[in-house]
């Protein structure tokens, strides 16, 4: 009772310095007022951008010269630069995103009816609050952004680093909890600050022509050397080490969207904060079973119950003790749990990107194969904040089995060898898996009599399986009739187990978005993982490597405006001009002409001497007859010496 009393006495000491550091700075407060200087910010940037075209408003201000465009925070589809400065920038608004989550957000009281449209618009305000961030990245005015860049994380870290260090106390963590909480945004907005200092250094180096301006080129270098990849005739491949081949094969020729990689660096976040609250809510929770013990436990002993009630107290410690412990433990598990699925989440997509890049749609369900573009355009705008509410849950919804199968593990085994019933446990549990071996050998006996009996031989002594051919049709008919009463009462434990089976793998895959926890067939039910097939189809569309180099080089065409050679070494510029452009002509027709014999018959001094030649029907004859057999001689020489590839 004396360290009970000591703990209340610490903890309203806390609570008094907390009190005061209200009186201080608000982070909540501070949100709501920068609403304004981001609002600013937008306004200058868009007024900076000029629209690709005129429309009716410039005709009636013509001095606003098509300004205000549209200001894009970030490139979700084709975009691949300045990934790990907006995974960053998605650190920053960790905070203001796990916000959302909180009731003390919004500050004043709404009816129940109206809370949808208030997070509607607490969203529409974080997004706007943290805008400046990811569109002071992807402005094409860098020196204007990078000020405002540095400017506004500048604000914010000075504000937040205040915040966490004058009122660092909690009552969980002591002195350092905000430091604890807070150090990833922290670490976030001091990157971000200077990713904008060195965008503004680079920016007056150009301008002082002391480095020379990186444009931006449609086919990124990694989607080139994919392609110059399977252009390629090798079919040798390195040796995996046992981290490649079990966990992960890095590939320099791929690399994940900003999207990707900013939702994973949010979802790590979000547990690392998850964690953190699970951690101290159950200690606050069983703080006050604790003290709800010892107000029983006082209230028994006072009142002189009966020997039976007060005989459930040790065993109420016990379960205290037990519950305690099994949830810490278990913390632990769930959190490594989530975090092994974010990266899993990662190789997946990976994965499932390549496969579509092959061809491949075998592992995508029928009915999803051609999943309608409206709803592939609108998985991508979902599936950041899916993916993110799916890690966050799945972990409370993980963690809570966990805790269940160990607490059941706990009182199965450990409980019974610390009060010296081992013996007792032992026998238990080997009635049950002398019963469960006894149903599974049935199984396997019941299908080793027929691989024996009812099945007529092998055609042929090199098949591996017989074939599916019933023999001793009358003795498998008996063998059917009196297996079917048993198989009748092992179907119900089995169906018992089936269920058992779906309902922890359902819930333990919850916070997997790649995969469907639905049944074969009703895998449209499961809108996560609609989202995800929509997704990844939009992802494969608009970033294909060969699509989009055939279009790099369709994009250079058509500025060089001239004639790219096709059997020239694949590069991603515009290819040079020729020294002799007659000799290579020439040489290209005649590496055409014997790739596709065919074509001779085309050309346009056959058809004019067909077309001369019209009266006379029997040369016609003659001359197509001599370039059919020219056509079939280079096809067979071709076939007989190939010419090499470059």
């Amino acid at each position: 009772m004396d360290q009970l009393k000591r703990i209340s006495d610490q903890f309203e000491h806390v609570e008094d310095i907390i009190q005061e550091c209200h009186n201080g700075i608000s982070i909540d407060l501070f949100l709501h007022l920068t609403l304004i200087p981001a609002v600013m910010i937008t306004v200058v940037l868009s007024f900076l951008q000029k629209r690709a075209t005129a429309s009716a408003i410039d005709q009636k201000l013509p001095f606003l010269r098509r300004r205000f465009g549209i200001v894009v925070p970030l490139d979700t589809i084709g975009s691949l630069s300045n990934r790990w400065s907006y995974g960053f920038a998605f650190g920053a608004v960790s905070y203001s995103v796990l916000l959302l989550f909180s009731e003390h957000y919004i500050p004043f009281s709404v009816p129940p009816w109206a809370r949808a449209i208030v997070y509607l618009a607490g969203a529409l305000e974080v997004g706007l609050v943290n805008f400046p961030f990811f569109a002071c990245l992807s402005t094409p005015f860098r020196a204007t952004g990078a000020v405002f860049g540095i400017l506004y994380s500048l604000c914010w870290l000075i504000i937040t680093v205040w915040d966490t260090f004058t009122c660092p106390h909690g009552k969980i963590f002591g002195k350092y909890q905000k430091i604890i909480i807070q150090w990833p945004c922290i670490l976030s907005l001091i990157f971000l600050l200077g990713r904008f200092v060195h965008m503004l250094i680079k920016d007056i180096r150009i301008h002082l022509q002391l480095e020379e301006e990186d444009f931006d080129q449609l086919t990124e270098q990694h989607l080139l050397q994919h392609v110059k990849r399977l252009l390629r005739k090798t079919n040798s491949k390195a040796p995996k080490n046992w981290f490649q081949s079990r966990l992960y094969e890095s590939d320099p020729h791929f690399k994940f969207p900003n999207r990707i990689i900013g939702t994973a660096i949010i979802s790590l976040i979000g547990l690392y904060t998850m964690t953190l609250a699970d951690y101290s809510l159950s200690n606050l929770a069983f703080g006050q079973v604790e003290r709800w013990k010892n107000t029983l436990e006082e209230f028994v002993t006072s009142c002189n119950r009966t020997q039976a009630l007060a005989a459930m107290i040790p065993q109420l410690e016990e379960f205290i003790d037990v519950s305690r412990k099994t949830w810490l433990a278990t913390t632990i598990f769930a959190s490594l749990n989530s975090v092994a699925y974010t990266f899993h989440v990662l190789i997946c997509y990976r994965k499932h990107i390549k496969r579509l890049w092959k061809g491949e749609r075998g592992f995508i369900p029928e009915k999803l194969i051609q999943p309608k573009s409206a709803i592939s355009v609108a998985a991508i705008a979902r599936y950041s904040g899916w993916q993110i509410a799916f890690t966050l849950w799945g972990y409370v919804i993980v963690h809570f089995v966990h805790f269940l199968i160990a607490l059941l593990l706990v009182y199965v085994f450990v409980i019974p060898i610390q009060h010296g019933k081992a013996l007792v446990m032992l026998s238990h549990f080997g009635i049950i898996i002398v019963t469960i071996g006894l149903v599974i050998a049935l199984v396997i006996f019941q299908i080793v009599l027929v691989q024996i009996f009812f099945l007529q031989d092998k055609l042929s002594p090199t098949d591996k399986h017989k074939p599916l051919a019933l023999n001793n049709r009358k003795a498998f008919h008996c063998f059917n009739y009196f297996f079917f009463f048993y198989n009748v009462i092992m179907g119900i434990s089995n169906c018992i187990m089936r269920l058992m089976t779906s309902i922890v793998l359902g819930t333990w895959l919850v916070s997997r978005i790649d995969r469907t926890i639905m049944q074969r067939g009703y895998e449209t039910m499961d809108a996560g993982y609609m989202t995800w097939i929509g997704m990844i189809f939009a992802d494969h569309y608009h970033s294909n490597p060969v699509m989009v180099c055939f279009c790099q080089l369709l994009v250079f065409t058509t500025m060089e405006k001239q004639t790219v050679c096709a059997y020239s070494t694949f590069r991603n510029t515009p290819s040079e001009k020729s020294v002799n452009s007659q000799a290579r002509r020439r040489w290209t027709l005649l590496y055409t002409l014997l790739r596709n014999p065919n074509l001779i018959l085309h050309r346009k001094h056959h058809l004019s001497i067909l077309g001369t030649l019209h009266t006379s029907p029997s040369v016609q004859s003659n001359t197509v007859l001599q370039a059919a057999i020219m056509a079939s001689q280079l096809h067979r020489r071709n076939a007989e010496t190939p010419i090499p590839n470059d």
